[in-house]
């Protein structure tokens, strides 16, 4: 029997039930812009309710659309909220399971990062976070086949992520996910002009961001030295906050999405 990891957040962050998980997320795809010929490497995508960040989660992965059959491994990272780690947990399960179904973990990939120093085992890190399992359901719509490799990313170095990440980079095949919000609970007009700026540092791929500038900065900063490295071309896809779509303007949380294109000669 396979080992699954069950939904920890269905009926919260999104809904519970199959029928109208499927027809929110085609709806949010549906309603995205054109995605661009290139096919992206990397993304950083929102991880809030989807009724606060799913529009702007909608914009990066309808990106992937052409290319769903192309796409059959998904590298997830994503800050913890509730169990501090040192360095990145992966689970012990076989699967990650949402109301759309079971997404299989990649065991071969799973052993290879096991050699790292920076990676450890830990099923209670992952239990009830949300920051990986909001994102699976958009890739179970707009991917054919994949399997997923889950890291939830405590304290860790730009060159401890950066080494996880050149092991799996992989080629067409591999898609690298890292999951964050911008700026936490700031009125509407500082959290604006706060994360603009991140946004900009994030175009310079800047591997300095703080937590506070976007609460997935542990593995942003990774992916901002991988990206640097291997000559990644960023663009911003969305910017927006919590007060311009389901939230007051006194206290909101900041969202954007970004692309990272291989450049081909």
């Amino acid at each position: 029997m396979t080992i699954t990891r069950p939904p920890a957040v269905a009926g919260m962050f999104y809904p519970g039930s199959a029928s109208t998980l499927a027809a929110t997320v085609d709806q949010l795809l549906n309603e995205a812009p054109a995605a661009p010929a290139a096919q992206p490497k990397a993304l950083i995508v929102p991880h809030a309710g989807y009724i606060y960040s799913g529009a702007t989660a909608a914009r990066a992965y309808a990106r992937l659309a052409p290319w769903r059959s192309t796409i059959h491994r998904v590298i997830l990272l994503g800050p913890t909220h509730r169990v501090a780690v040192d360095g990145l947990a992966l689970p012990n399960c076989e699967a990650f399971a949402t109301p759309l179904g079971h997404v299989r973990l990649d065991a071969q990939a799973m052993d290879q990062l096991a050699a790292l120093p920076q990676v450890v085992f830990s099923d209670h890190v992952h239990a009830e976070e949300h920051s990986l399992e909001v994102h699976l359901p958009f890739l179970q719509q707009v991917l054919d086949d994949f399997t997923l490799v889950p890291l939830a990313v405590g304290h860790a170095t730009p060159q401890a992520v950066a080494e996880v990440l050149d092991l799996l980079w992989g080629g067409p095949e591999t898609l690298i996910i890292i999951s964050s919000d911008l700026s936490h609970y700031l009125p509407y007009a500082a959290a604006n002009q706060v994360d603009r700026t991140t946004c900009e540092h994030i175009l310079q791929l800047d591997t300095h961001i703080r937590p506070e500038q976007a609460c997935g900065a542990f593995p942003l900063n990774g992916l901002l030295l991988v990206a640097g490295q291997r000559g990644l071309t960023p663009h911003l896809i969305d910017h927006c906050n919590s007060g311009d779509t389901a939230g007051d303007k006194q206290r909101v949380v900041g969202y954007a999405a970004f692309s990272f294109d291989e450049n081909h000669a």
